[in-house]
């Protein structure tokens, strides 16, 4: 019962979580089952230190890492860039870009990016890991998960510039 009121109420926060990381909607579907698996066989590992969901939270990011760093993934997107970019490689969007797009649109633009730039910018950016932990995470230098970050960044900028060009001609087009 208790654990059916935790499924349904976290499912549509995990899966948006787990969708981040996968490479389609269905393994984020299995990833966010596997999550909730690992939540509800661990559950009195819980301690009651920090907030519960934040608890749960970790581990469904924890499983979302551990499917990346299967072999056959990790094979698949091993990429390791020597030269440190500094914090001033920074792309920017036009604010208003932002707020035409919607969160299921952007999560789908999201999906696109090379798996490993897609992994870092959600450690980065959703889940708050600094360069450093994400290099002890996926054993990379720092200055490699700063690349992808900004790799990242400069792809949805381009991505989400052509999908506003793209609606805005569609606009034009319905207008003649």
């Amino acid at each position: 019962m208790h654990q059916e009121y935790l499924y349904k109420k976290y499912y549509s926060l995990f899966l948006k979580l787990c969708a981040r990381y996968a490479k389609d909607m269905h393994d984020a579907e299995q990833l966010m089952q596997d999550g909730f698996l690992k939540i509800f066989n661990h559950i009195n590992d819980y301690s009651g230190k920090g907030s519960f969901e934040g608890w749960m939270r970790r581990i469904v990011v924890n499983t979302c890492l551990d499917y990346l760093k299967s072999k056959y993934l990790k094979n698949a997107m091993q990429l390791h860039f020597p030269n440190e970019i500094g914090e001033s490689a920074t792309f920017s969007v036009e604010n208003n870009a932002l707020d035409k797009i919607a969160m299921k649109d952007l999560l789908g633009i999201i999906q696109t990016l090379p798996p490993m730039s897609r992994t870092v910018f959600n450690l980065f950016v959703f889940e708050g890991y600094t360069h450093k932990e994400i290099g002890a995470l996926l054993d990379m230098s720092e200055g490699t998960s700063q690349w992808h970050v900004n790799n990242a960044r400069k792809n949805l900028q381009q991505k989400i510039k052509a999908n506003q060009f793209t609606e805005i001609k569609c606009y034009e087009q319905k207008r003649i």
